[in-house]
């Protein structure tokens, strides 16, 4: 007879499985994970064509720019001050960017709407008066800046929360908002959506700006993922279920 002990036992003896994850947070969560992959990798493309930027409603090689990026071109015309231009993959870059844009944007609609109607922004995200109080918040803050493991308490704490809200209802509205005043067809049919803006060009710049902050929160939410436990958290999003002990 195996002196082993077989695998459910253990997992009873340590703990018992708890619901982390809803079935449709977990779908959503991929998508919007895939679909980020693919508008950073065809948005870098569509950059680098291009890296330079402007504020108003026009810019272009001839003139002057807000600033540039210190990276060479893919098309000649533009002079970044190289000697050589890259491949240029502008065509199936903006047709991949147009494509993932819109699932994405029917993604997050589908998990914002959800959430709304389940309370889970409410229970879950809504942080409390008191925990964001500048004392309160600080010594949050300051746990996360000396890279201390926090706590597994099966909520998030209130810089976690204040951090999805912003996200969620801050930077990616003004992502879907700058990416509809860079399309032609949108601007025609409602052009107040870009005048409040500043113009086609200021939409672009204001777009990059959010596209930089999304991809410092992605960074630091990995970083973050890897410290409590990056297999736990992953098989969480995957299964739905964390072993919680007794």
């Amino acid at each position: 007879m195996s002196d082993s002990v077989p695998a459910q036992l253990t997992t009873a003896r340590m703990g018992t499985l708890r619901l982390r994850h809803t079935p449709l947070v977990r779908v959503t969560h991929w998508i919007a994970t895939a679909c980020f992959l693919a508008l950073l990798v065809s948005g870098t493309e569509i950059l680098i064509s291009h890296p330079q930027f402007y504020w108003g409603e026009t810019g272009n090689v001839m003139t002057p720019s807000l600033f540039r990026l210190p990276i060479p071109a893919s098309r000649a015309r533009v002079n970044t001050g190289y000697g050589f231009v890259l491949a240029d993959q502008n065509g199936w870059s903006r047709s991949l960017h147009f494509q993932t844009a819109w699932l994405l944007l029917f993604t997050g609609a589908l998990y914002t709407g959800a959430g709304l109607l389940n309370r889970h922004f409410r229970d879950n995200l809504l942080p409390a008066l008191a925990d964001l109080r500048p004392r309160a918040f600080g010594n949050v803050v300051a746990q996360h800046l000396k890279f201390r493991r926090p706590a597994e308490s099966g909520s998030y704490n209130v810089l976690q929360r204040v951090t999805y809200l912003v996200v969620l209802f801050l930077l990616f509205p003004l992502m879907v908002w700058t990416g509809l005043a860079m399309s032609p067809a949108i601007t025609s049919a409602w052009p107040a959506i870009v005048t409040v803006l500043g113009g086609q060009q200021s939409a672009r710049t204001l777009h990059f700006f959010v596209a930089i902050a999304l991809v410092l929160f992605v960074v630091a939410h990995l970083a973050m993922v890897i410290r409590v436990g990056f297999k736990d958290r992953t098989r969480a999003m995957i299964a739905g279920r964390v072993i919680q002990e007794d």
